[in-house]
């Protein structure tokens, strides 16, 4: 299998950047490893192509669009109660950024 092209959404850097260096390692290695397995065991299917994963505390949530071969990275967060809120924002956002290219 093609390993899937990994995109992030601009600000997930900044969200990176917030969190503390060792977790941070953590989660890159996270989100690399969705390369070559888009839907690792553990991953929870939010909506459509909407996923998420768990690394601890934090969870990144992410869409998968098979056709163009991508994992576009939407949120890398502290889980709370707002995490999961505006997931249809975040799709659209998604789709447009991965199929307008």
């Amino acid at each position: 299998m093609m390993p899937y092209e990994l995109k992030l959404r601009r600000d997930v850097e900044k969200q990176l950047e917030r969190i503390p260096k060792k977790q941070r390692e953590r989660l890159v290695d996270t989100m690399r490893s969705l390369r070559q397995d888009p839907r690792p065991i553990g991953c929870v299917k939010l909506e459509d192509r909407l996923y998420r994963i768990r690394q601890s505390q934090f969870r990144v949530i992410y869409a998968i669009f098979d056709e163009e071969v991508v994992v576009f990275i939407c949120k890398v967060v502290r889980r709370t109660e707002s995490t999961y809120r505006d997931l249809q924002k975040m799709l659209d956002r998604a789709i447009r950024d991965v199929i307008k290219e």
